[in-house]
């Protein structure tokens, strides 16, 4: 983890986004630097458990406390 990322997507199509590990955390929009970004939460978000998977492994770790 390199810190927060954000993508944001205007109704206009632009784009803009920023990352604090990426690009020395200045917001960029060129569309490189924006797929880079993209892919990058989007590899975060395959890997992360659903809400009831989260939900479940939570209250697993709370038990063996």
């Amino acid at each position: 983890m390199q810190g927060e990322t954000q993508v944001l997507k205007f109704k206009d199509g632009t784009a803009m986004g920023r990352s604090e590990g990426a690009f020395n955390g200045r917001a960029v929009s060129d569309p490189k630097q924006l797929r880079i970004l993209e892919l990058r939460c989007g590899m975060i978000r395959a890997q992360a458990l659903t809400p009831r998977e989260s939900l479940a492994f939570i209250e697993q770790l709370l038990g063996e406390t």
